[in-house]
């Protein structure tokens, strides 16, 4: 199955502009591919809901706002400018206090809420 995607352009893509556009909060929104990863942008505030990827590493780069990733072992805080990545397996929740601005970088086909599903769980594979 072959599937258009509208960012394949000599263009860059402009990661703030395009969190911009998303109208709600904990909907990831793919922005580009590369072989079998997404990069997905996403507006988040307040918590998630604690969940683990078995099958995949989940890396979180801020763009605007503080990222709080909350682990078993303690929280740790992502800023603007920062990466980190949960790797695979790893029980975590992400979290925001005030609003933050997000890109993950993960497979073609993760679900954010990992293997728990429930109401938080997004559309995969929507593009912006």
């Amino acid at each position: 199955m072959s599937v258009s995607h509208p960012q394949r352009t000599a263009a860059p893509v402009n990661l703030a502009q395009k969190a911009s556009m998303i109208d709600q909060q904990w909907s990831p929104r793919v922005v580009a591919e590369m072989n079998d990863y997404q990069f997905k942008v996403v507006r988040i505030e307040g918590e998630f809901i604690w969940h683990s990827h078995p099958e995949t590493d989940e890396a979180f780069l801020v763009l605007e706002g503080i990222l709080r990733i909350d682990l078993p072992e303690g929280c740790v805080y992502v800023r603007p400018g920062e990466l980190y990545v949960v790797p695979r397996g790893v029980e975590h929740r992400t979290a925001a206090e005030g609003e933050a601005k997000v890109m993950m970088i993960e497979p073609r086909g993760v679900l954010n809420t990992g293997q728990e599903g429930g109401e938080r769980t997004a559309l995969n594979d929507v593009w912006i």
